[in-house]
Protein backbone atom coordinates (compact mmCIF):
# COMPACT_ATOMS: atom_id res chain seq x y z
CA UNK A 1 0.00 0.00 0.00
CA UNK A 2 1.35 3.20 -0.63
CA UNK A 3 0.08 6.35 1.14
CA UNK A 4 -3.21 5.77 1.04
CA UNK A 5 -3.61 4.65 4.58
CA UNK A 6 -5.82 7.32 5.46
CA UNK A 7 -8.63 6.60 2.99
CA UNK A 8 -10.96 3.72 3.12
CA UNK A 9 -13.56 3.76 0.64
CA UNK A 10 -15.68 1.29 -1.17
CA UNK A 11 -17.76 2.57 -4.07
CA UNK A 12 -20.53 0.43 -5.57
CA UNK A 13 -21.48 1.48 -9.02
CA UNK A 14 -24.81 0.24 -10.80
CA UNK A 15 -23.59 0.20 -14.37
CA UNK A 16 -22.21 2.71 -16.73
CA UNK A 17 -18.72 2.33 -14.77
CA UNK A 18 -16.54 3.34 -17.74
CA UNK A 19 -18.74 5.83 -19.55
CA UNK A 20 -18.41 9.40 -19.23
CA UNK A 21 -21.58 9.50 -16.30
CA UNK A 22 -18.93 8.00 -14.18
CA UNK A 23 -15.73 10.44 -15.17
CA UNK A 24 -16.46 12.80 -12.12
CA UNK A 25 -17.00 9.81 -9.29
CA UNK A 26 -13.97 8.28 -10.55
CA UNK A 27 -12.15 11.70 -10.24
CA UNK A 28 -13.50 12.19 -6.98
CA UNK A 29 -12.64 8.99 -5.41
CA UNK A 30 -8.83 9.01 -6.63
CA UNK A 31 -8.65 12.38 -5.29
CA UNK A 32 -9.13 10.86 -2.15
CA UNK A 33 -6.07 9.01 -2.26
CA UNK A 34 -2.99 10.71 -0.49
CA UNK A 35 -0.70 10.29 -3.45
CA UNK A 36 0.44 11.68 -6.82
CA UNK A 37 1.03 8.34 -8.77
CA UNK A 38 -1.38 5.20 -6.91
CA UNK A 39 -1.17 1.54 -7.33
CA UNK A 40 -4.22 0.67 -9.27
CA UNK A 41 -5.56 -2.84 -9.60
CA UNK A 42 -7.93 -4.00 -12.48
CA UNK A 43 -9.37 -7.57 -11.87
CA UNK A 44 -10.31 -9.20 -14.89
CA UNK A 45 -12.41 -12.14 -12.96
CA UNK A 46 -15.79 -11.34 -13.58
CA UNK A 47 -15.26 -11.79 -17.34
CA UNK A 48 -12.28 -13.44 -17.93
CA UNK A 49 -14.51 -16.32 -19.44
CA UNK A 50 -15.61 -14.26 -22.30
CA UNK A 51 -13.54 -14.53 -25.68
CA UNK A 52 -13.18 -10.57 -25.77
CA UNK A 53 -11.66 -10.68 -22.24
CA UNK A 54 -8.46 -9.09 -23.37
CA UNK A 55 -10.51 -6.57 -25.37
CA UNK A 56 -12.75 -5.48 -22.55
CA UNK A 57 -9.64 -5.42 -20.26
CA UNK A 58 -7.70 -3.08 -22.87
CA UNK A 59 -10.39 -0.92 -23.32
CA UNK A 60 -10.95 -0.26 -19.33
CA UNK A 61 -7.17 0.43 -19.01
CA UNK A 62 -7.28 3.10 -21.51
CA UNK A 63 -10.82 4.73 -20.02
CA UNK A 64 -8.97 4.95 -16.52
CA UNK A 65 -5.85 6.83 -18.19
CA UNK A 66 -7.52 8.92 -20.58
CA UNK A 67 -10.64 10.23 -18.91
CA UNK A 68 -9.44 9.79 -14.82
CA UNK A 69 -5.86 9.67 -15.24
CA UNK A 70 -4.92 6.70 -13.76
CA UNK A 71 -2.89 4.38 -14.74
CA UNK A 72 -4.07 0.17 -14.06
CA UNK A 73 -2.32 -2.85 -14.04
CA UNK A 74 -4.37 -5.83 -14.73
CA UNK A 75 -5.04 -8.67 -12.49
CA UNK A 76 -6.70 -12.12 -12.84
CA UNK A 77 -7.11 -15.63 -10.77
CA UNK A 78 -4.78 -18.06 -12.95
CA UNK A 79 -7.28 -20.77 -14.43
CA UNK A 80 -6.58 -22.84 -17.95
CA UNK A 81 -10.56 -21.90 -18.87
CA UNK A 82 -10.73 -17.98 -19.47
CA UNK A 83 -10.60 -16.30 -22.85
CA UNK A 84 -7.27 -15.21 -21.74
CA UNK A 85 -5.51 -18.63 -21.02
CA UNK A 86 -4.97 -17.59 -17.38
CA UNK A 87 -2.53 -14.36 -18.51
CA UNK A 88 -1.74 -12.46 -15.10
CA UNK A 89 -0.47 -9.09 -16.45
CA UNK A 90 0.45 -8.50 -12.40
CA UNK A 91 0.41 -10.84 -9.87
CA UNK A 92 -3.51 -11.16 -7.76
CA UNK A 93 -1.24 -10.17 -4.36
CA UNK A 94 -1.66 -6.84 -5.86
CA UNK A 95 -5.09 -6.61 -4.94
CA UNK A 96 -4.24 -6.64 -1.28
CA UNK A 97 -1.25 -3.80 -1.70
CA UNK A 98 -2.83 -1.52 -3.90
CA UNK A 99 -4.35 2.17 -3.39
CA UNK A 100 -7.58 1.24 -6.36
CA UNK A 101 -8.83 -1.96 -7.01
CA UNK A 102 -11.77 -2.19 -9.10
CA UNK A 103 -13.67 -4.67 -10.63
CA UNK A 104 -17.09 -4.85 -12.79
CA UNK A 105 -18.76 -6.23 -15.77
CA UNK A 106 -19.13 -9.98 -16.76
CA UNK A 107 -20.90 -12.48 -14.74
CA UNK A 108 -21.76 -12.82 -10.91
CA UNK A 109 -21.74 -16.40 -10.91
CA UNK A 110 -18.53 -16.87 -12.55
CA UNK A 111 -17.21 -14.49 -10.60
CA UNK A 112 -17.98 -15.87 -7.17
CA UNK A 113 -16.65 -19.48 -8.61
CA UNK A 114 -13.13 -17.85 -8.91
CA UNK A 115 -13.44 -15.40 -5.74
CA UNK A 116 -15.29 -17.42 -2.66
CA UNK A 117 -12.75 -18.84 -0.52
CA UNK A 118 -9.67 -17.68 -3.17
CA UNK A 119 -6.85 -15.42 -2.76
CA UNK A 120 -9.00 -12.32 -4.70
CA UNK A 121 -11.95 -13.24 -2.60
CA UNK A 122 -9.71 -12.87 0.64
CA UNK A 123 -8.24 -9.64 -0.45
CA UNK A 124 -11.46 -7.92 -1.37
CA UNK A 125 -12.84 -8.61 2.08
CA UNK A 126 -9.70 -7.69 3.96
CA UNK A 127 -9.77 -4.06 2.38
CA UNK A 128 -13.48 -3.57 3.20
CA UNK A 129 -13.20 -5.02 6.38
CA UNK A 130 -10.40 -3.28 8.06
CA UNK A 131 -7.94 -2.02 4.99
CA UNK A 132 -7.23 0.97 3.11
CA UNK A 133 -7.42 2.72 -0.01
CA UNK A 134 -10.25 2.86 -2.92
CA UNK A 135 -12.03 -0.24 -3.18
CA UNK A 136 -14.54 0.03 -6.43
CA UNK A 137 -17.13 -2.54 -7.17
CA UNK A 138 -19.45 -2.34 -10.24
CA UNK A 139 -22.18 -4.11 -12.27
CA UNK A 140 -21.58 -8.17 -12.12
CA UNK A 141 -19.00 -7.82 -9.54
CA UNK A 142 -21.42 -5.52 -6.94
CA UNK A 143 -23.75 -8.14 -7.40
CA UNK A 144 -21.16 -10.49 -5.43
CA UNK A 145 -20.88 -8.83 -2.33
CA UNK A 146 -24.22 -9.33 -0.33
CA UNK A 147 -24.87 -12.40 1.47
CA UNK A 148 -26.48 -13.52 -1.34
CA UNK A 149 -26.38 -12.64 -4.96
CA UNK A 150 -28.79 -12.82 -8.13
CA UNK A 151 -27.09 -15.21 -11.27
CA UNK A 152 -27.96 -12.93 -13.73
CA UNK A 153 -26.93 -15.13 -16.33
CA UNK A 154 -28.65 -18.11 -15.61
CA UNK A 155 -32.40 -16.73 -14.77
CA UNK A 156 -32.51 -13.57 -17.56
CA UNK A 157 -30.43 -15.90 -19.98
CA UNK A 158 -30.67 -19.15 -19.54
CA UNK A 159 -34.27 -19.21 -17.68
CA UNK A 160 -33.20 -20.93 -14.64
CA UNK A 161 -35.73 -20.83 -11.91
CA UNK A 162 -35.38 -17.67 -9.60
CA UNK A 163 -32.89 -17.97 -6.86
CA UNK A 164 -29.95 -16.77 -5.19
CA UNK A 165 -26.30 -17.76 -4.70
CA UNK A 166 -24.09 -17.28 -1.56
CA UNK A 167 -22.37 -14.10 -1.92
CA UNK A 168 -19.34 -13.12 -0.50
CA UNK A 169 -21.04 -10.69 2.16
CA UNK A 170 -18.82 -7.76 2.05
CA UNK A 171 -21.68 -6.06 3.31
CA UNK A 172 -21.79 -8.10 6.06
CA UNK A 173 -18.39 -6.02 7.76
CA UNK A 174 -20.37 -3.02 7.45
CA UNK A 175 -23.53 -4.24 9.16
CA UNK A 176 -25.33 -4.34 6.24
CA UNK A 177 -27.24 -8.02 5.79
CA UNK A 178 -28.42 -7.04 2.02
CA UNK A 179 -28.63 -8.69 -1.42
CA UNK A 180 -26.94 -5.80 -3.88
CA UNK A 181 -28.76 -5.38 -7.17
CA UNK A 182 -27.44 -3.46 -9.86
CA UNK A 183 -28.72 -1.92 -13.16
CA UNK A 184 -32.01 -1.18 -10.45
CA UNK A 185 -34.20 0.93 -12.19
CA UNK A 186 -33.07 -0.74 -16.32
CA UNK A 187 -35.15 -0.49 -18.94
CA UNK A 188 -33.38 -2.14 -21.65
CA UNK A 189 -36.93 -4.36 -21.77
CA UNK A 190 -38.72 -1.83 -23.21
CA UNK A 191 -42.82 -2.77 -22.73
CA UNK A 192 -40.85 -5.95 -20.92
CA UNK A 193 -40.01 -5.37 -16.98
CA UNK A 194 -35.81 -5.73 -16.96
CA UNK A 195 -35.68 -3.53 -13.86
CA UNK A 196 -33.53 -4.89 -10.64
CA UNK A 197 -30.89 -6.40 -12.73
CA UNK A 198 -33.30 -7.87 -15.71
CA UNK A 199 -35.23 -10.11 -13.19
CA UNK A 200 -38.11 -8.17 -12.96
CA UNK A 201 -41.00 -7.16 -10.60
CA UNK A 202 -42.22 -10.94 -10.21
CA UNK A 203 -39.44 -12.59 -10.13
CA UNK A 204 -37.72 -10.47 -7.62
CA UNK A 205 -40.97 -10.30 -5.08
CA UNK A 206 -40.75 -14.29 -5.54
CA UNK A 207 -36.99 -14.13 -4.43
CA UNK A 208 -37.29 -11.69 -1.73
CA UNK A 209 -39.79 -13.86 0.01
CA UNK A 210 -36.92 -16.00 0.91
CA UNK A 211 -35.03 -13.70 2.56
CA UNK A 212 -34.64 -14.12 6.03
CA UNK A 213 -35.91 -11.58 8.42
CA UNK A 214 -33.70 -8.37 9.29
CA UNK A 215 -32.69 -8.88 5.35
CA UNK A 216 -33.37 -6.30 2.46
CA UNK A 217 -32.40 -5.65 -1.00
CA UNK A 218 -29.77 -2.75 -1.69
CA UNK A 219 -30.65 -1.60 -5.44
CA UNK A 220 -27.85 0.68 -6.86
CA UNK A 221 -29.29 2.48 -10.14
CA UNK A 222 -27.55 2.65 -13.79
CA UNK A 223 -25.12 5.48 -13.89
CA UNK A 224 -25.21 5.46 -10.25
CA UNK A 225 -22.34 5.12 -7.04
CA UNK A 226 -23.21 4.23 -3.37
CA UNK A 227 -20.01 5.45 -2.01
CA UNK A 228 -19.20 3.87 1.60
CA UNK A 229 -16.53 6.52 3.43
CA UNK A 230 -15.43 3.74 5.98
CA UNK A 231 -13.49 6.28 8.03
CA UNK A 232 -16.46 8.52 8.69
CA UNK A 233 -19.08 6.22 8.72
CA UNK A 234 -20.88 8.23 5.79
CA UNK A 235 -22.57 6.84 2.67
CA UNK A 236 -23.32 9.34 -0.41
CA UNK A 237 -25.36 8.97 -3.13
CA UNK A 238 -23.98 10.02 -6.74
CA UNK A 239 -24.49 9.79 -10.48
CA UNK A 240 -27.86 10.08 -11.83
CA UNK A 241 -30.39 7.87 -9.92
CA UNK A 242 -30.64 6.53 -6.60
CA UNK A 243 -30.10 3.81 -4.02
CA UNK A 244 -32.87 1.89 -3.18
CA UNK A 245 -33.36 -0.22 0.33
CA UNK A 246 -36.91 -2.51 -0.32
CA UNK A 247 -37.52 -4.83 2.03
CA UNK A 248 -40.71 -6.93 2.53
CA UNK A 249 -42.18 -5.02 -0.56
CA UNK A 250 -41.54 -1.28 1.09
CA UNK A 251 -38.88 1.20 -0.29
CA UNK A 252 -36.70 4.14 1.15
CA UNK A 253 -35.05 5.53 -1.91
CA UNK A 254 -31.88 8.22 -1.53
CA UNK A 255 -31.73 9.83 -4.56
CA UNK A 256 -28.11 11.06 -5.94
CA UNK A 257 -26.83 13.85 -3.68
CA UNK A 258 -27.71 12.41 -0.81
CA UNK A 259 -25.57 11.68 2.27
CA UNK A 260 -26.29 9.85 5.26
CA UNK A 261 -24.59 8.12 8.19
CA UNK A 262 -23.59 4.27 7.96
CA UNK A 263 -26.08 3.93 10.72
CA UNK A 264 -29.00 5.48 9.36
CA UNK A 265 -28.54 3.08 6.72
CA UNK A 266 -28.69 -0.10 9.00
CA UNK A 267 -31.50 1.47 10.30
CA UNK A 268 -33.53 1.43 6.81
CA UNK A 269 -31.88 -1.94 6.22
CA UNK A 270 -33.12 -3.42 9.68
CA UNK A 271 -36.53 -1.97 9.37
CA UNK A 272 -36.43 0.77 12.33
CA UNK A 273 -36.18 3.80 9.69
CA UNK A 274 -39.76 4.75 8.23
CA UNK A 275 -39.75 3.53 4.81
CA UNK A 276 -41.79 5.10 1.93
CA UNK A 277 -43.11 4.71 -1.40
CA UNK A 278 -41.38 5.67 -4.34
CA UNK A 279 -42.51 8.99 -5.11
CA UNK A 280 -43.54 9.76 -1.26
CA UNK A 281 -42.81 13.45 -0.50
CA UNK A 282 -42.37 12.96 3.13
CA UNK A 283 -39.24 14.55 4.60
CA UNK A 284 -36.16 11.81 5.20
CA UNK A 285 -34.59 11.77 8.59
CA UNK A 286 -31.63 10.27 7.19
CA UNK A 287 -31.18 12.52 4.27
CA UNK A 288 -29.22 15.78 3.81
CA UNK A 289 -29.39 17.18 0.85
CA UNK A 290 -25.89 18.77 -0.84
CA UNK A 291 -25.98 21.87 -3.72
CA UNK A 292 -25.87 21.40 -7.11
CA UNK A 293 -22.47 23.36 -7.22
CA UNK A 294 -20.79 20.25 -4.86
CA UNK A 295 -22.29 17.55 -7.66
CA UNK A 296 -23.04 18.85 -10.98
CA UNK A 297 -25.07 16.81 -13.38
CA UNK A 298 -23.40 13.62 -14.86
CA UNK A 299 -23.82 13.61 -18.67
CA UNK A 300 -26.69 12.16 -20.36
CA UNK A 301 -26.39 7.92 -20.96
CA UNK A 302 -25.83 7.58 -24.68
CA UNK A 303 -29.41 6.59 -25.47
CA UNK A 304 -30.63 9.74 -24.55
CA UNK A 305 -27.93 11.88 -26.65
CA UNK A 306 -28.88 9.89 -29.85
CA UNK A 307 -32.68 10.69 -28.69
CA UNK A 308 -32.04 14.44 -28.35
CA UNK A 309 -29.76 14.36 -31.29
CA UNK A 310 -32.78 13.20 -33.17
CA UNK A 311 -34.37 15.76 -32.04
CA UNK A 312 -32.30 19.06 -32.43
CA UNK A 313 -31.65 17.58 -35.91
CA UNK A 314 -35.32 17.12 -36.86
CA UNK A 315 -35.68 21.05 -35.57
CA UNK A 316 -32.67 22.11 -37.68
CA UNK A 317 -34.19 20.50 -40.98
CA UNK A 318 -37.78 21.50 -40.83
CA UNK A 319 -35.88 25.15 -40.15
CA UNK A 320 -33.46 24.64 -42.81
CA UNK A 321 -30.36 25.09 -41.04
CA UNK A 322 -27.46 23.17 -42.31
CA UNK A 323 -25.32 24.53 -39.86
CA UNK A 324 -27.06 23.51 -37.08
CA UNK A 325 -27.61 19.96 -38.70
CA UNK A 326 -23.83 19.93 -38.60
CA UNK A 327 -23.38 20.47 -35.28
CA UNK A 328 -26.06 17.61 -33.77
CA UNK A 329 -23.65 15.18 -36.09
CA UNK A 330 -20.09 16.56 -34.89
CA UNK A 331 -21.99 16.60 -31.03
CA UNK A 332 -23.43 13.08 -31.80
CA UNK A 333 -19.97 11.91 -32.77
CA UNK A 334 -18.37 13.25 -30.06
CA UNK A 335 -20.57 11.12 -27.97
CA UNK A 336 -20.17 7.60 -29.78
CA UNK A 337 -16.14 8.05 -29.66
CA UNK A 338 -16.56 9.31 -25.31
CA UNK A 339 -18.18 6.20 -25.21
CA UNK A 340 -15.95 3.86 -27.35
CA UNK A 341 -13.88 2.64 -24.26
CA UNK A 342 -17.16 1.00 -22.09
CA UNK A 343 -17.15 -1.96 -21.45
CA UNK A 344 -20.87 -2.70 -20.98
CA UNK A 345 -22.24 -3.99 -23.86
CA UNK A 346 -25.49 -2.44 -23.95
CA UNK A 347 -25.11 1.27 -23.67
CA UNK A 348 -26.53 1.79 -27.05
CA UNK A 349 -23.54 2.82 -29.12
CA UNK A 350 -24.00 0.57 -31.92
CA UNK A 351 -27.51 2.29 -32.24
CA UNK A 352 -25.86 5.73 -32.17
CA UNK A 353 -23.60 4.61 -34.92
CA UNK A 354 -26.57 3.59 -36.95
CA UNK A 355 -28.04 6.87 -36.12
CA UNK A 356 -25.43 9.15 -36.76
CA UNK A 357 -24.88 7.91 -40.02
CA UNK A 358 -28.63 8.46 -40.77
CA UNK A 359 -28.15 11.79 -40.19
CA UNK A 360 -25.08 12.25 -42.59
CA UNK A 361 -27.35 10.62 -45.11
CA UNK A 362 -30.43 13.18 -44.49
CA UNK A 363 -27.66 16.20 -44.19
CA UNK A 364 -26.61 15.54 -48.08
CA UNK A 365 -30.01 15.01 -49.19
CA UNK A 366 -31.15 18.30 -47.26
CA UNK A 367 -28.77 20.31 -48.63
CA UNK A 368 -29.64 19.01 -51.82
CA UNK A 369 -32.72 20.02 -51.95
CA UNK A 370 -31.99 23.49 -50.24
CA UNK A 371 -30.87 26.41 -52.14
CA UNK A 372 -26.89 26.65 -52.97
CA UNK A 373 -25.32 28.25 -50.01
CA UNK A 374 -22.59 31.03 -50.69
CA UNK A 375 -19.45 30.07 -50.82
CA UNK A 376 -17.91 31.32 -47.14
CA UNK A 377 -21.40 29.64 -45.54
CA UNK A 378 -20.73 26.33 -47.55
CA UNK A 379 -17.57 26.42 -46.33
CA UNK A 380 -17.98 26.58 -42.73
CA UNK A 381 -20.53 23.93 -43.15
CA UNK A 382 -18.10 21.31 -45.30
CA UNK A 383 -14.91 21.94 -43.68
CA UNK A 384 -15.86 20.13 -40.13
CA UNK A 385 -17.14 17.38 -42.06
CA UNK A 386 -13.85 17.08 -44.00
CA UNK A 387 -12.07 16.75 -40.48
CA UNK A 388 -14.47 14.52 -38.89
CA UNK A 389 -14.20 12.31 -41.62
CA UNK A 390 -9.82 12.24 -41.94
CA UNK A 391 -10.23 11.41 -38.22
CA UNK A 392 -12.84 8.59 -38.64
CA UNK A 393 -10.52 7.09 -41.77
CA UNK A 394 -7.46 7.45 -38.97
CA UNK A 395 -9.37 5.17 -36.31
CA UNK A 396 -10.29 2.67 -39.28
CA UNK A 397 -14.15 3.72 -38.97
CA UNK A 398 -14.40 3.83 -42.50
CA UNK A 399 -18.44 3.19 -43.06
CA UNK A 400 -18.92 6.26 -41.14
CA UNK A 401 -16.41 8.40 -43.06
CA UNK A 402 -17.43 7.10 -46.40
CA UNK A 403 -21.20 8.10 -45.16
CA UNK A 404 -20.07 11.92 -44.98
CA UNK A 405 -18.24 11.45 -48.39
CA UNK A 406 -21.50 10.68 -49.91
CA UNK A 407 -23.83 12.88 -48.18
CA UNK A 408 -20.90 15.65 -49.24
CA UNK A 409 -21.42 13.91 -53.07
CA UNK A 410 -25.09 14.22 -52.67
CA UNK A 411 -25.03 17.71 -52.06
CA UNK A 412 -23.35 19.15 -55.47
CA UNK A 413 -19.58 17.97 -53.77
CA UNK A 414 -16.56 16.42 -55.35
CA UNK A 415 -14.22 15.47 -52.78
CA UNK A 416 -10.79 14.19 -53.93
CA UNK A 417 -8.28 13.07 -51.51
CA UNK A 418 -4.87 13.38 -52.15
CA UNK A 419 -1.27 13.72 -50.81
CA UNK A 420 -2.13 17.68 -49.70
CA UNK A 421 -5.15 15.96 -47.97
CA UNK A 422 -8.32 16.07 -49.08
CA UNK A 423 -9.98 19.08 -51.25
CA UNK A 424 -13.28 19.85 -52.23
CA UNK A 425 -15.31 21.58 -55.36
CA UNK A 426 -18.82 22.09 -55.89
CA UNK A 427 -19.68 19.81 -58.69
CA UNK A 428 -20.61 21.69 -62.17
Amino acid sequence: MGQASGCRVLAVIGSGETSPTMVTVHKDLVSRLDTRDPAAVLIEDPYAFQENAEDVSTRAVSYFARSVGLAVTVVASASGDCAGGGRIVGSVEQVSDADWVFAGPGSPSYALDRWRDGPVGRALAERVAAGAGVTVLASAAAATIGFVAVPVYEVYKAGAAPHWLDGLDLMGALGLRVAVIPHFDNTEGGRYDTRYCYLGERRLAAMERGLPAGAAVLGVDEHTAAVFDLRSGTVEVAGRGAVTVRRMGSTAVLPTGTVTTLTGLRDLVAGRAAAEAPGDATARPWETATTDAQHPPSPLPLPEVTSDARRRFDAAERAGDAHAMVAVILDLEGAVHAWAADTEEDEGTPQARAVLRGLITRLGKAVERGPGLPGDSLRAMVQPLLELRSALRREGRYDTADAIRDALAAAGLEIRDDSGGTRWTRRK
